[in-house]
């Protein structure tokens, strides 16, 4: 049975990545920047300076403190991320052991996420820490654009962190997964 011979019941449906693989593709969302959140398509909010500029001065002073410690890990800047079937996150910034290669990110590559959050700060320490958590990412940092701090997590469990704390933007942040990583202050 077909879907014109039977059409499907009411309700939500989740799209699945290969789904929004296929409408991108078509053109669906031209003109828009998305990404794959748990099956809905997330239309991202525009980069405004603040946002920008917070995200330039944290992937320089990552990529900075990356080759500092002869890392073989490359920060990357959107990229989209391989979560599982209904996932495909495009954070603000990751560390990844592989860079290169055709599609997204895998996710078993991945040391650490970071998302710039403006008015999307919600979401980013709700919805998208229960994701990165859930999907094993060891450590997550939100750099609140407003509070001036970063939100610090690792150790996850379940659908959260286990382990938290804020980074004011003029301390230096030292990553807990990440051997070695020292981030110097970022002006705002």
């Amino acid at each position: 049975m077909t879907l014109q011979e039977r059409p499907p019941a009411p309700g939500k449906y989740r799209l699945r990545v290969e789904d929004y693989l296929t409408l991108d593709a078509s053109g669906a969302f031209e003109g828009a920047r998305t990404e794959l959140i748990e099956g809905e398509v997330i239309v991202m909010s525009p980069q405004y300076r603040p946002h920008g500029m917070v995200k330039m001065r944290l992937y320089d002073a990552v990529r900075e403190a990356l080759i500092a410690i002869e890392s073989p890990l490359t920060a990357v800047v959107e990229f989209s991320l391989t979560i599982d079937g209904h996932s495909l996150p495009e954070p603000d910034i990751m560390l990844t052991n592989e860079p290169m290669g055709e599609g997204a990110v895998p996710l078993a590559s991945v040391a650490l996420v970071i998302e710039v959050a403006g008015p999307t700060l919600k979401g980013d320490l709700g919805t998208k820490a229960r994701l990165y958590a859930t999907a094993g990412i060891p450590e997550y940092w939100v750099a609140d654009v407003e509070a001036k701090v970063i939100h610090q997590m690792w150790a996850p469990e379940g659908e959260a962190y286990a382990q938290l704390r804020e980074v004011g933007f003029r301390e230096r942040i030292e990553a807990v997964t990440v051997a070695g990583l020292v981030v110097k202050a970022i002006d705002s």
